[in-house]
């Protein structure tokens, strides 16, 4: 295959998302990058910039003592090709307002993304944004006139402010992008390195239909769970919530029961698949259900681990063996106690990351990249015949 020449140098700015996540984006860039120029696999590898030791470009967000802020460059981003990799979850970091500790919020890490943005803008050649979890992605949809449109508003105003490409990982619903239909925007899923790693990681999870079962906790996601269970031909199974319709509490109708509809799960181990973990009452509660019906192990599945409520419920579930494990990437910041409970694991999904960025830079298709189906049909048909399989890179 013929290569493309590189749009322009990259350059990377690390604005929310983890420090080392986004150093070790840059690390694996240049690996990959230098196996190419040692072994001249690309007529464009002596085109300036195209190998560093380091991508990323010094820059700073300083806050005043108001709360205001502004963003900072100390070295020139013209004519680069800029990937700005953002974290809207990161709360991390505090800063004081008139002597108050205040944490940073999504509000407050989208404003600063906006400065980041505009003080690039009109120097950098290309503007792409890396937003695994997209800010405000739960409103995608409007229920009545009376409510705010929040993720088309953040959208546009992004491709207002001249973004070229927006990627973000496992969005609540793709339709997102009918909000800004000129804007490059693509949408990766982390199956397949969740399916690896949660393999690699546990050798007693078969993939058989007999001895294995997929699990939406709701309905609203079962379009995920579908996914896996066709990718995995396992069987599927759905919690259905049954509503009152008649009334409202605090805005929504109340949920009376829980029906589950799917094969038995007796004996059966169980892969619970959902869009995120928030405060974690959806999968604790779909695992309680399931072991009380004589589940087997029960395994937790989803891109985002945010455990808003903390981690109390999860280290019970696990203690009490109703959950075996959760299973999240590291495309979001995750706490140094997440990292060290037992019942966690961590995804890395830098490889695929620095992969995106690597095929944008050259305006390559990434359509193979994002549809993950043919690797996770080949990975599980190295499995089946006992090989071993090498990771995506």
């Amino acid at each position: 295959m013929s290569m493309l020449e590189p749009f322009g140098p990259i350059g990377i700015i690390a604005h929310s998302a983890n420090d080392d996540f986004v150093r070790a984006v840059s690390s694996t860039l240049y690996e990959k990058r230098k196996k190419r120029f040692d072994n001249n696999s690309n007529p464009y590898i002596n085109s300036p910039g195209y190998l560093r030791t380091d991508y990323l470009i010094d820059s700073s967000i300083v806050r005043f003592q108001t709360g205001e802020g502004k963003f900072q460059l100390a070295e020139s981003v013209r004519g680069h090709d800029l990937f700005i990799i953002t974290d809207v979850l990161a709360h991390r970091e505090h800063f004081e307002i008139s002597g108050f500790d205040h944490v940073i919020s999504p509000d407050d890490q989208f404003r600063d993304l906006i400065r980041i943005i505009s003080t690039c803008s009109g120097k950098a050649r290309r503007i792409n944004v890396i937003m695994p979890f997209v800010y405000e992605g739960r409103r995608e949809i409007r229920d009545n006139s009376r409510e705010s449109w929040d993720c088309a508003d953040m959208l546009r105003q992004l491709f207002d402010l001249g973004v070229a490409n927006f990627v973000a990982f496992d969005p609540h619903d793709v339709r997102i992008a009918n909000a800004v239909p000129l804007m490059g925007m693509e949408f990766p899923r982390s199956a397949y390195k969740i399916i690896t790693t949660l393999l690699s990681k546990f050798d007693s999870v078969h993939i058989d239909k007999d001895k294995t079962l997929v699990v939406s906790p709701d309905e609203s996601g079962v379009n995920r769970a579908i996914f896996y269970s066709s990718m995995l031909n396992l069987p599927l199974g759905i919690f259905y919530r049954d509503r009152d319709y008649t009334r409202k509490v605090d805005g929504v109708h109340p949920i009376k029961d829980y029906m589950f509809l799917g094969d038995d799960v007796t004996g059966k181990d169980i892969l619970i698949i959902d869009d995120m973990i928030n405060s974690g009452s959806t999968m604790l509660r779909t695992s309680e259900k399931l072991k009380a019906a004589g589940a087997g192990d029960i395994f937790c599945l989803s891109p985002f681990g945010l455990f808003t409520d903390g981690l109390d419920a999860f280290d019970k579930a696990y203690e009490q063996g109703i959950i075996k494990s959760v299973v999240c990437t590291n495309l979001i910041y995750r706490s140094e106690e997440l990292l060290k409970r037992e019942w966690y694991v961590d995804v890395n999904m830098i490889p695929y990351v620095t992969r995106i960025i690597d095929a944008l830079n050259v305006d390559e298709s990434v359509y193979d990249l994002i549809n993950s189906t043919s690797r996770i049909s080949e990975f599980l048909g190295q499995i089946r015949i006992g090989e071993v399989f090498e990771d995506f890179e």
